[in-house]
């Protein structure tokens, strides 16, 4: 086993499904929602890019652009159609799951309907080139993907840090019910929430996209392995969701290099179970109390 391939193979995995496991966790440490919908927002991105490459240009920030804006307004969605009117109904978490769970399945029946069922390329937007640092040979796109992910995760971090809106999520994160208190709507932020985490979702759809194509259930696999992690990782906790991110890359490309891609979820879900027998809360997630009410 090559270990310089699969550490390399590990990042670039974990960057990807990272950023969907980030979403999860803001979503659930802000508004109380696992949202199961970015299983929709991920093909949704993957197509508005599509449309963009096929219809606009197929410059690369153009493209990625495009991705990041169709996964915001897909974000914005679900807002509107599940959190804005349930947030406030008993029973919301289990609700908003079923309501989530429910636009992702039909959103992605949607797609199919006006796609159809053949898978769609996106260009190549970081090239073909590479490079050779000491024998180890860097594509572009492995490349592109972790610097984008870097720098997307970055921006969010500077953002939630700096601007006001920002901080009116970072309140929530922390104490839903006092910064309600104290007049932050829950509604506008939800908005704010929802389009930032579509955003970062539909970011991952295009880096994806680089090595698989954009079709109408291509998010089922992100969503579940986001979840995945963000739950390994401790569900609220950013921090957590990057380790787990990290940890599962590593096992998904050792189980690839060692005994075949087939058995990737086998293992995955074997060192998850694993996590969560040991720490049932997950590697460094603390729920909320008013979570668990």
């Amino acid at each position: 086993m090559d270990l310089t391939f699969v550490l390399i193979n590990a990042i670039v995995i974990a960057c990807i499904y990272g950023l969907v496991a980030v979403a999860v966790s803001i979503t659930w440490s802000s508004l109380g929602l696992i949202n199961l919908g970015y299983g929709f927002v991920f093909s949704f991105a993957g197509y508005g890019a599509y449309l963009a490459a096929r219809y606009v240009s197929e410059m690369p920030l153009i493209v990625a652009a495009a991705g990041i804006l169709t996964g915001a307004l897909g974000g914005v969605l679900i807002c509107l159609l599940v959190f804005i009117p349930l947030h406030d109904k008993p029973n919301f978490t289990t609700r908003g799951m079923i309501g989530t769970l429910a636009i992702s399945l039909i959103g992605s029946q949607a797609l199919l309907l006006q796609f159809g069922p053949r898978a769609k390329a996106l260009p190549e937007i970081f090239g073909t080139w590479s490079i050779d640092i000491g024998g180890i040979v860097l594509t572009s796109d492995k490349l592109g993907i972790v610097g984008c992910s870097i720098l997307m995760l970055a921006f969010v971090l500077v953002w939630m840090k700096g601007s006001r809106r920002g901080l009116e999520i970072r309140a929530m994160m922390m104490n839903p019910h006092a910064a309600s208190i104290v007049g932050i709507g829950i509604r506008s932020t939800g908005i704010y929430v929802m389009a930032m985490t579509g955003a970062i979702a539909g970011l991952a759809s295009v880096l994806l996209s680089q090595t698989y194509y954009v079709a109408p259930f291509s998010g089922l696999t992100p969503l579940i392995k986001g979840v995945s992690i963000a739950l390994c990782g401790g569900l609220g906790s950013v921090q957590g969701a990057v380790i787990a991110a990290i940890l599962l890359g590593l096992t998904e490309a050792a189980t690839s290099s060692l005994i075949g891609g087939q058995y990737v979820l086998i293992t995955q879900f074997l060192v998850i179970i694993s996590i969560l027998i040991i720490r049932p809360r997950g590697i460094s997630g603390l729920l909320d109390k008013a979570r668990e009410q």
